[in-house]
């Protein structure tokens, strides 16, 4: 009889049912041991010896006659049925086996997966290292452009602190010298009113002995008679140029202005004359309203008055200039008004002809009048205040005869100084200048 071969595994798997009665079963015979290595597993395989199988033979038959009540199928029952209980562990084991072999294969996937999973979460580690330095680094050159910009501001600001205080200064000093030039002009308007006055009495006397028994002009002008505007002043016979008196439109009120009768053909109402820097025209609103200055002189008639006069009738404006080379030219417009106070004093004009420039140096169409007090222009920028004077401008524009008075050889690149653009460009500022008015229809 030959025994199949029996085996252990080195794992500390124990095989089921029949084991324990099989290996005390076992201890009585010779036995011969086989390890075998799978893996991190040792199998261990028990196999009979032959002699020891034909001496359990006869120890079964010794035994049978030893133990009659036992007899021969009995033992071979009991030995199939051993062989039956290992031949089932056998099967088992290899189920175990195989499954063990599986277990196995799993684990070492789930070995590679884990290391595969350890070298990206390895790299990702390396990667977040990565930014967090550049991160750092970045925060690093923030902080130092925040401190960099805070002393530049910090810079900025004490330079705007100090410039304002530079401006402060030197705006207390301009308001003080305005303060000054308005008492030296007030002085000056008196000393030219009593040097006229005192002209117009040596003047009247040396008349009065030359033509005792005459009406001639000047004792028409000594009469105080009054005329709506010099036109009417020539036509009467009056054509000696000089102060006249005129009568406010619809008022009874006078005003004196200087009557031109002797340019193309005479009857000129001047509005505006410039001929030496003697008054300041860098007025107020209501000056400008009202008029300033000396008709003998430096004057402005009065914005007021001029539109009440241009809105009864047509009337004519013709502007003469004159440079600091001795040339003269003149603009000539056949329609000019000016509008209401409510309307700003807005300018009129149509119809220009003349040697000053074929383009008329005040806008069209009309602009309403501004003055350092009152901005009525199209420029953000304050024309007024930054040109000086009082007039039409538009976005600043290429004319301001009231703008600052420069003598010869500080004239040139003036750009707040008495200028028409279309005859002498931007910056150059004119010696003298009259704006007169008389009536279309003269």
């Amino acid at each position: 009889m030959q025994l199949a071969p029996y085996f252990f595994w080195g794992c500390s798997i124990f095989l089921a049912s029949g084991y324990n009665s099989f290996s005390k079963s076992m201890e009585t015979m010779g036995k011969k041991q086989y390890q075998v290595q799978h893996g991190s597993c040792s199998y261990t395989f028990l196999l009979p010896e032959t002699d020891n199988c034909r001496s359990s033979t006869s120890y079964v038959s010794n035994a049978v006659q030893r133990d009659a009540p036992l007899d021969y199928d009995d033992s071979v029952q009991r030995l199939q049925l051993l062989e039956n209980i290992m031949e089932n562990n056998t099967q088992w084991l290899m189920k175990v086996l195989n499954q063990t072999t599986r277990l196995e294969l799993q684990l070492l996937e789930h070995s590679l997966s884990t290391n595969k999973l350890e070298r990206q979460i390895s790299d990702q580690t390396n990667e977040i290292t990565k930014l967090q330095e550049k991160n750092s680094f970045l925060e690093k050159r923030v902080l130092e452009m925040e401190d960099k910009h805070t002393l530049q501001l910090k810079s900025i600001k004490d330079e705007k602190d100090q410039l304002q205080v530079l401006v402060a200064r030197q705006n207390s000093i301009i308001e003080e010298l305005e303060k000054q030039l308005v008492t030296a002009t007030v002085n000056n308007s008196v000393l030219q009113k009593q040097q006229h006055d005192l002209m117009e009495t040596v003047h009247n006397l040396l008349t009065m002995i030359s033509t005792p028994n005459s009406k001639n002009n000047f004792i028409a002008k000594e009469e105080q008679i009054s005329f709506k505007d010099c036109a009417e002043a020539f036509k009467s016979g009056l054509t000696t140029s000089g102060i006249y008196t005129l009568t406010v439109p619809n008022t009874v009120q006078e005003k004196k202005a200087y009557c031109d009768m002797e340019t193309s053909g005479g009857g000129w109402t001047v509005i505006q004359r410039r001929e030496d820097g003697s008054l300041d025209f860098h007025r107020t609103w209501k000056e400008y309203k009202m008029g300033f200055g000396d008709p003998a002189g430096e004057y402005w008639l009065g914005n007021e008055f001029v539109s009440q006069l241009t809105n009864q009738k047509r009337y004519v404006l013709k502007i003469h200039l004159k440079d600091w080379e001795g040339n003269e030219a003149y603009s000539l417009y056949d329609h000019f008004s000016l509008a209401s106070e409510e309307q700003k004093y807005r300018i009129y004009l149509k119809g220009l002809t003349g040697t000053a420039g074929k383009i008329s140096s005040i806008s069209q169409p009309g602009n309403d009048f501004s003055t350092k007090d009152a901005d009525n222009d199209k420029c953000i920028c304050k024309c007024s205040q930054m040109l000086t004077g009082g007039w039409w401008f538009d976005a600043c524009g290429p004319s301001n005869l009231n703008g600052m008075y420069y003598p010869l050889r500080q004239n040139n690149n003036k750009f707040n100084g008495i200028k028409w653009y279309y005859w002498k460009g931007s910056g150059y500022s004119l010696k003298a200048t009259t704006m007169m008015i008389r009536p279309a229809d003269f």
